[in-house]
């Protein structure tokens, strides 16, 4: 098979979604299959990897976070289309990349790797983990499979709604992670004696993991056993924190491979104290050491330790019994039959069966009769979609990209167009601007569907096109003038369609403010046009000097962040499932809570439209990723490019 993986961390990231992944590729590749990676991780160099950008969490670098590229996805996936994609993380990228799949009918699997929403209670954001849920609920919706790690995830994650899920447990290497890589010598760097018992630690130094109660516990057991070495491996935001209060701790940072695996063997007691898992791989990985684990009954454990067998656990979140259970392990450190045993069950625990049961899924998804065939473009009337929304065409202006914006529409059949404002700029006719040809064949385009394929097209009125407000509601024929529109899709979604001005505080409450700032975008576009003419002529390439300049006034003009929260807060007080507007030139497609946000962008520098298609889904296309299947017509004058208009 051909298999994309999508993910925001891989090796050489040290984490347990990475270390899992790395094993699977592996495996994968080992059974002849073709994979090609998609991820974060900074690496990327390799033919078979690409490495996308991503955002540092605040205050936790180690954490990246990957952005939204749907366009980058479907253009990649149309050149070199996968049999399968897996997404591994539910990040923008993950989630633009589940939404790319969709639309272009690749299955996709995702997987539950990390408890994210969990983790929000200890960062003192629990009040807004319904919403967390939400998000991952209607990410994992779109899959045609989940892969969770235990049944304990799976159970929990259905009672919170989640559908089609399945198992996939862990493995660990016991070659690497053996009780054979012990050294005396790092015990002596501890400060460790050869009976004196050392207590391990092993993760992400951060509040997910449980760490206060590492520390209390920690301190129980030198009360108890006075000599008692205590190592923590592992890097963090909370480290600085914790080396400060704790001198008595040996921090030893990160550590891989043979590293990693002689200071697991080199200890005697694994505390694994969190309560976020969705598996554990530390558990297995002290197991296979040999070393006695105390951990919850949960997750990795629920799954592979018997208590006082091969290991200890204690009832999930009694912080009482964490604590006891620690100190009977100080008891139990030398009796070699619970160590053997807990490595007699990691060696049961191999990755091979786990990339077989990967493997075997992921056939499963593309063999299903649920997983349609790719869509193909039909020629001579052009390709058949529900509705059309298009916005903000600007025909009056110099800068409209009506050609391309005719050429799209021309190319393509539909039961609804609705043209989502500020089609016509009356405001930069009144100032005189020039109408073209190009303007003309646009609206000829228009009516040439009304005619000839009975197109049912709906014009909702903009700010640059307000005159129309004055008669509105009005129909003429086929063509209907509106303030705002509700839109039912195939499956019963309702969808509050609105150009958006009466939520941009600037073109609400300071109009002349607004028109003042039309007059300087025009000003800047023409600008814009000599400046790239001068520098096509030295062979350089196309520069947004309005792109440039509208990043640095964005926050004081348009508003976009509030703009999209009051439309979304709108459409909910409508009871509608998502809003689709134009206005701030800003082409997007995001679920916010339980509302779908949808902007179609502009055709003056974005060239965006979006797209339903007859099963219900949404697509939000670009011109240009879509012209080079469209019959030819004349160049576009210039690079397109995605960015806010200050108007």
């Amino acid at each position: 098979m051909r298999i994309d993986i999508v993910t925001d961390t891989f090796l050489p990231d040290i984490n347990g979604v990475a270390m899992t992944l790395g094993r699977i590729v592996k495996g994968l590749r080992d059974r002849g299959h073709e994979l090609h990676l998609i991820h974060t991780a900074g690496s990327g160099q390799d033919q078979d990897e690409t490495s996308l950008r991503s955002l540092a969490l605040p205050g936790y670098q180690e954490v990246r976070i990957g952005l939204p590229k749907p366009f980058r996805f479907k253009k990649q996936w149309k050149e070199r289309r996968p049999d399968v994609v897996y997404v591994a993380t539910e990040s923008p990228m993950g989630a633009s990349a589940v939404k790319s799949c969709k639309k272009l009918n690749i299955p996709v699997v995702m997987g539950f790797h990390t408890n994210f929403d969990q983790y929000l209670s200890r960062y003192h954001l629990g009040g807004i983990q319904p919403m967390a849920v939400s998000y991952l609920k209607n990410i994992h919706a779109k899959a045609d499979r989940t892969l969770v790690p235990t049944v304990e995830v799976k159970q929990r994650l259905q009672e919170s709604g989640f559908e089609r899920l399945e198992l996939l447990g862990r493995g660990v290497d016991t070659d690497l992670f053996s009780p054979a890589r012990r050294t005396e010598q790092l015990r002596t760097q501890w400060g460790a004696r050869p009976a004196t018992p050392v207590v391990l630690i092993v993760g992400r130094i951060a509040p997910e993991k449980n760490l206060d109660l590492a520390m209390t516990t920690l301190s129980k057991m030198r009360e108890r056993v006075p000599d008692l070495c205590c190592v923590i491996v592992g890097d963090g935001p909370t480290r600085p924190s914790l080396e400060k209060t704790h001198p008595w701790i040996t921090f030893t940072g990160m550590r891989k491979n043979e590293d990693l695996a002689a200071h697991y063997a080199s200890a005697d007691i694994l505390l694994f104290p969190s309560e976020t898992e969705t598996f554990g791989n530390v558990l297995l990985e002290g197991m296979a050491s040999g070393l006695i684990t105390v951990s919850y009954d949960y997750a990795a454990a629920a799954a592979h330790v018997t208590h006082q067998k091969n290991g200890l656990k204690a009832p999930f979140g009694d912080e009482e019994a964490f604590i006891t259970t620690a100190l009977e392990a100080l008891a139990l450190r030398r009796w070699t039959p619970l160590r053997a045993h807990a490595r007699e069950k990691a060696l049961t625990q191999g990755w091979d069966a786990v990339v077989e049961t990967f493997e075997t899924h992921l056939r499963e998804v593309t063999t299903s009769p649920s997983v349609t065939p790719p869509i193909k473009k039909s020629s001579g009337s052009g390709t058949p979609y529900r509705t059309v929304f298009m916005s903000d065409i600007h025909l009056g202006t110099p800068d409209s990209k009506a050609a391309e914006a005719t050429h799209f529409l021309k190319n393509l059949r539909c039961d609804t167009l609705i043209l989502n404002g500020d089609i016509i700029d009356g405001w930069a006719l009144q100032r005189g601007s020039r109408w073209q040809n190009d303007h003309t064949k646009f609206i000829r385009q228009v009516l040439k569907k009304m005619e000839k394929q009975g197109t049912r097209v709906i014009y909702l009125r903009g700010n640059h096109d307000e005159i129309l407000e004055r008669f509105l509601p009005l129909g003429i024929g086929g063509l209907e003038f509106m303030n705002e529109y509700i839109h039912e899709t195939i499956d019963g979604r309702n969808y509050l369609v609105v150009h958006g001005d009466g939520f941009d505080q600037v073109s609400t409450n300071h109009t002349w403010v607004a028109h003042l700032g039309s007059v300087g975008y025009e000003w800047l576009l023409r600008f814009n046009r000599l400046y790239n003419w001068y520098r096509a002529k030295r062979g350089k390439e196309y520069f947004s000097l309005s792109k440039a300049v509208k990043a640095k006034v964005k926050g004081a003009v348009s508003f976009v962040g509030k703009y999209e929260e009051q439309l979304q807060k709108y459409a909910k007080s409508r009871q509608c499932d998502g809003i689709i507007c134009g206005h701030i030139h800003t082409p997007a497609d995001e679920t916010v809570g339980d509302i779908h946000y949808l902007n179609s962008g502009d055709w003056v520098e974005s060239l965006t439209a979006i797209l339903e298609h007859h099963d219900g889904t949404f697509e939000l296309v670009e011109y240009e990723a879509l012209s080079n299947s469209l019959p030819a017509k004349q160049k576009t004058s210039a690079p397109t490019e995605t960015h806010p208009s200050p108007v």
